[in-house]
């Protein structure tokens, strides 16, 4: 089975960041396609209306939707990160067909309430030690998963495990941080 990965930076993702974490998800699963895209969103990084609405006026989400739907894999997970989510978000809404997508929200913007019905819709939180991530999520409509971070106890730390396992409190300080020593955080591809 052929499995393609497009994940989506959140605000301020650059595009050594996205490549960093590209480049160790294909070291931990050579098998898999990745690709990966920074923020190109604006300089807001919310609401989701104007972060879609910036990613529409850069381009990157009308190439994005056409990146996915040229992609003969047969499955595909479409995964944002933070406000990378209101892209991910979008572009899995402007499909065609969604019938082999997965839709991943790692401790971002939900996606909406039809995205959500999709059973194989994901929606990720961090907890260590008691904390949780900023973007926590509630209940979703029984899609919420969660990753227990280690050595994560700051807001920054904990938010960017999700993304970065090699995340702690001792080296990730914001996101100019969150992607350093990067070991992509790959949970998703097996959430139960």
């Amino acid at each position: 089975m052929k499995i393609a990965v497009f994940f989506f930076g959140g605000f301020n993702a650059s595009q050594e960041h996205v490549d960093a974490w590209v480049k160790s998800a294909k070291i931990l699963k050579p098998g898999i396609e990745f690709i990966g895209y920074p923020w190109k969103s604006g300089k807001d990084s919310k609401p989701a209306e104007t972060v879609a609405k910036g990613a529409e006026s850069s381009g990157q989400l009308a190439a994005a939707i056409d990146d996915v739907q040229g992609c003969d894999a047969d499955l595909i997970y479409i995964v944002g990160h933070s406000s990378g989510c209101a892209v991910s978000n979008a572009v899995y809404g402007g499909l065609e067909y969604t019938g082999h997508h997965v839709l991943v929200a790692l401790d971002g913007f939900k996606p909406d309430d039809e995205q959500l019905d999709d059973e194989r819709t994901q929606v990720w939180g961090a907890e260590c030690q008691g904390h949780t991530s900023v973007n926590y999520p509630g209940p979703s409509k029984g899609r919420r998963r969660i990753y227990h971070a280690q050595n994560c106890t700051e807001l920054w730390s904990l938010h960017f495990s999700l993304v970065n396992e090699a995340s702690s409190d001792s080296t990730v300080h914001g996101i100019s941080t969150g992607y350093f020593n990067c070991k992509a955080n790959l949970g998703f591809l097996s959430p139960k």
